[in-house]
């Protein structure tokens, strides 16, 4: 399977994502987080309706269906769903979607480089922190950029079982990732504040990159918490190998994003598959196959 891109970037593209880069990313997102965290009533209660309201959002499949009972505006994105809704592909040897979203591309890692859309990659070895040693795990291997929009579930599931080998948190910028800026922003992913969690599974090395954006200063993990804020300067690398061991399963939870953002998926050389359906704009399901083991 080759990656794609259906759209090119039009003029409106161009100067919606210019603005961008005047903006104080980290001062606007870490107002966000205060005013999504605020468990005044009628403030969280305000934001959910107008939420709701904007991006026509389906509480059907939430445990908690009544806006009222969620504390703020975060526990309300951040709800969990009825496991039903969200059944785990069961075929042996197929990758499970880790999110709800869409897919922005997919395919091969020609050497070091990911396409990130028409006219534009970035550096594998950039994207995971400068570590050229965990870049060639996954050279010439394949990815999958998943996109998370604001109306999206935003819990973050694992593929396969896996245990965690390592984590690289990586500072950076906090640009949107929303297709105009993917289509125009140059290495924008290898660019943006990030955590890179790497698990040892069935089809060998296996790193889940999840993305920070604006308005998106706040990734958790199941097994760390919140990672990020506070924002740090400079790489973060923690060795799990000879910490307690964390061993999650397939479909199990690994992290989350206090708003909307982007996974990319990482597998070494010949280990994965993508099916033929996973193309660039296609929409996923949490739990879905988008591969099998090789």
């Amino acid at each position: 399977m080759t990656s794609s891109n259906n759209h090119s970037a039009s003029l409106s593209d161009y100067l919606r994502a210019w603005s961008l880069y005047l903006l104080p990313h980290h001062a606007l997102s870490r107002l966000v987080l205060v005013a999504t965290r605020c468990e005044v009533r009628w403030w969280k209660q305000a934001l959910i309706n107008l939420f709701r309201r904007r991006f026509a959002v389906n509480l059907n499949e939430a445990q908690q269906s009544d806006t009222r009972f969620f504390p703020s505006f975060n526990a309300f994105f951040t709800r969990a769903l009825r496991p039903e809704t969200r059944p785990l592909a069961a075929a042996a040897g197929s990758i499970a979607c880790p999110v709800d979203g869409r897919v922005s591309q997919a395919g091969m890692i020609e050497g070091d480089r990911i396409f990130q859309a028409k006219g534009r990659d970035y550096s594998l070895q950039e994207l995971l922190g400068g570590d050229a040693d965990l870049a060639a795990r996954f050279a010439g291997g394949e990815f999958a950029t998943l996109y998370l929009s604001p109306r999206d579930y935003h819990r973050i599931h694992m593929p396969l079982t896996g245990r965690l080998t390592e984590t690289v948190y990586v500072p950076g910028r906090l640009f949107s990732v929303a297709p105009h800026t993917v289509n125009t922003v140059p290495r924008v992913f290898a660019r943006n504040e990030r955590l890179v969690a790497v698990f040892e599974t069935e089809a060998g090395p296996m790193a889940m990159v999840l993305v920070g954006a604006l308005f998106v200063a706040c990734i958790e993990t199941v097994w760390a918490g919140v990672v990020t804020p506070p924002h740090g300067h400079r790489v973060r690398r923690t060795d799990y190998l000879d910490l307690p061991a964390v061993q999650l399963a397939r479909g199990a939870e690994m992290g989350r994003f206090n708003m909307g953002s982007t996974v990319i998926l990482l597998f070494g050389p010949q280990r994965v598959h993508w099916a033929a359906s996973l193309s660039a704009g296609q929409p996923v399901r949490m739990g879905e196959t988008i591969g099998r083991l090789a």
